[in-house]
């Protein structure tokens, strides 16, 4: 379809030409389109999707349209069987609506798509049981997603994940008689996470970390019979906590 522009008008609001639509004998006389404001040839998403929202029943019509952002939002109205024949849409926009959109069993096709936004989609829709596919996606996006959605017991295979984020969501899930595993990352941020779930007698493990925030948590948790040996740390809050919790435990008695 060729689309005539006319010029902007005075407030700067895109506005096709009425002379040469096709919708302008019944969706413009009918009310359903107005230029300006809610028009489908107009270059504005917004217009665009005003349009549709008043006339949906066009939306088949426009599936193919050259321009990507009609397609886009003509997908949100299509029927799911129409979507299915959208999949090799050259435009990134265009699957991430079938992404939101298609039946959960057809997304298989898209969980190798070159768009991170379509597999972060996939990663959160698909069943569980399907999901580790995309345990080494190349986005932490779409690892991240999968860590918060992978069953505990089969996070094993993220433990060593290259982003730190992507960690301290497998240590806030893996089942916490696993939690050693983690207890000497890389990263404090995910030993702090470690030190508020892993065992209390795991938990002494982690009284000599080299980030003091990790050690205030164990201080925190650990048996009164381990604080001793930390009141000598150099954190002024860590040895703070162990005086507190030692004389609180000297009064109880």
């Amino acid at each position: 379809m060729t689309v005539k522009l006319m010029e902007k008008d005075s407030v700067g609001v895109p506005t096709a030409d009425c002379k040469t639509c096709p919708h302008r004998e019944d969706r413009l006389k009918g009310g359903r389109c107005n230029p300006g404001d809610v028009c489908v040839r107009a270059m504005s998403g917004r217009q665009i999707a005003r349009f549709f929202s008043r006339n949906p029943d066009l939306a088949e019509h426009y599936a193919g349209d050259e321009f990507w952002e009609r397609r886009a939002i003509a997908a949100r109205y299509l029927s799911q069987q129409r979507l299915l024949q959208m999949l090799d849409d050259p435009d990134e926009v265009v699957r991430r609506v079938l992404a939101y959109r298609l039946p959960i069993d057809q997304l298989q096709t898209l969980v190798r798509d070159p768009d991170r936004e379509v597999r972060i989609t996939v990663a959160d829709r698909i069943p569980v049981e399907q999901l580790e596919q995309l345990v080494e996606d190349e986005d932490y996006m779409v690892r991240q997603t999968v860590a918060k959605r992978l069953l505990p017991g089969r996070l094993f295979r993220m433990i060593l994940d290259n982003d730190r984020e992507v960690r301290k969501t497998v240590a806030s899930r893996l089942p916490t008689e696993s939690m050693g595993l983690m207890m000497h990352d890389t990263a404090a941020e995910v030993r702090l996470v470690v030190a508020e779930r892993i065992d209390e007698e795991s938990l002494q493990g982690m009284l000599n970390d080299s980030d003091w925030r990790v050690r205030l948590t164990a201080c925190q948790r650990v048996s009164i019979d381990a604080l001793s040996s930390m009141l000598n740390d150099e954190d002024d809050d860590v040895r703070a906590v162990v005086i507190s919790r030692i004389s609180a435990a000297a009064t109880d008695r």
